[in-house]
């Protein structure tokens, strides 16, 4: 089967959250997060992956973190952006275009696998317009007390079916379908 006749992958909305449901500490500090990575407690997960579509914040964090804290391979990374570096970044391709575009853009490069959406105002932006298929949620054990949230305040409603649940280590992966809504007549 070539990559062309292989189903499509998902669009994941993928994220580490403390249980009071921050996805970053303040000044959107990571490290309490990435220590529970280090050992790749889900490497299915990795390997499912052909693609990820980042937004431009999440991006800059990345961009300050260490070599070693960012190592995971998801194949080819798209950032979304209204405005792109003047100096490019080797292996990151920065989008501009529509948010329905770049989600089809990063799916084709993805060759079948899934498409990771990271980055808590893209995944929100992605989920009120039904683009994501999953959400896969690894909660630690910590409490931040603040930070950025799991998702944006204007989201709205989503409904999710969960579908999975499985625990490495300190850290519980936590797995939902998204509901679409019925089509009106």
């Amino acid at each position: 089967m070539s990559d062309s006749d292989a189903a499509p992958g998902k669009v994941v909305v993928n994220r580490s959250m403390s249980l009071d449901g921050f996805i970053a500490g303040p000044g959107h500090e990571m490290d309490w997060a990435i220590e529970h990575f280090r050992d790749n407690p889900f490497p299915e997960i990795e390997q499912a992956t052909g693609a990820m579509l980042v937004g431009r914040g999440t991006y800059e964090v990345a961009k300050r973190m260490r070599p070693e804290d960012t190592s995971y391979d998801g194949g080819p990374q798209f950032v979304l952006t209204h405005r792109p570096p003047e100096e490019p970044d080797p292996g990151i391709t920065f989008l501009t275009c529509d948010l329905a575009e770049a989600v089809a853009t990063a799916r084709a490069a993805a060759g079948g696998k899934d498409l990771e959406v990271l980055g808590a105002d893209l995944a929100s932006q992605c989920l009120r317009r039904g683009l994501v298929d999953e959400v896969l949620v690894y909660v630690l054990p910590v409490l931040l007390g603040d930070g950025v949230r799991f998702s944006t305040p204007d989201l709205g409603r989503i409904d999710l079916e969960p579908f999975a649940t499985t625990r490495s280590g300190q850290v519980t992966m936590l797995r939902f379908r998204v509901r679409k809504p019925a089509v009106q007549h």
